[in-house]
């Protein structure tokens, strides 16, 4: 069981931690304390369907329609360059907007929908997920579900951990400097991603 299972944890969360789009949304969403749940839930859930496509043997789809790839490339890049701006936007705010006990919180609608095309529209979480997890897991053969079940466990425990995990940080972001210092981050990681993309 440990043979395919355990290469599939660790090969999932070493393409998870690296910071991206995604991760720095939940992580702001934890920081806030707004839908943590439900936007932990979203993203493993999401990863989870994603990777159970790429073992499933979707991971040609690209072969099926090569319009996909570039279609999908050019969404993403669009919704994160956006999503970047309007990070920006936020950063510039006074202060007293960015502390997390004055923000109005999203509604749980906005918020989700946010999470799906942060997931959805971005083509690095398919490269990830379906084509790179379901091409590695034909080395396992007859064990590609525990290997899938692996990678799964991975995108559970990591966006639980950030999601939950960032309430550690609270005392750090009390101060509005940091929620500015923040939001420029997470503009930076968008606007670099969507311009990789296009690039």
């Amino acid at each position: 069981m440990l043979s395919a299972f355990l290469p599939g944890l660790l090969l999932g969360l070493s393409l998870i931690v690296a910071i991206g789009a995604q991760n720095a949304f939940v992580l702001r969403q934890g920081l806030r304390g707004e839908h943590v749940l439900a936007v932990c839930l979203t993203c493993a859930v999401s990863d989870a369907l994603l990777i159970l496509a790429g073992v499933g043997g979707f991971a040609r789809a690209a072969d099926w329609a090569p319009w996909l790839e570039t279609a999908t490339r050019y969404a993403g890049a669009a919704f994160l360059f956006a999503y970047g701006l309007r990070s920006f936007l936020a950063a510039a705010r006074s202060g007293n907007a960015l502390m997390p006990a004055d923000a109005v919180p999203a509604s749980l609608g906005a918020t989700l929908a946010t999470c799906l095309a942060l997931t959805w529209l971005n083509p690095h979480v398919y490269l990830d997920t379906v084509v790179l997890l379901g091409s590695v897991s034909t080395q396992f053969a007859a064990n590609k579900g525990l290997f899938a079940l692996g990678a799964m466990t991975a995108s559970f425990l990591f966006f639980f951990s950030l999601g939950y995990g960032a309430r550690l940080l609270r005392p750090v972001f009390a101060r509005p400097g940091a929620w500015r210092v923040l939001d420029v981050g997470i503009g930076i990681v968008m606007v670099t991603i969507a311009a990789t993309l296009i690039a």
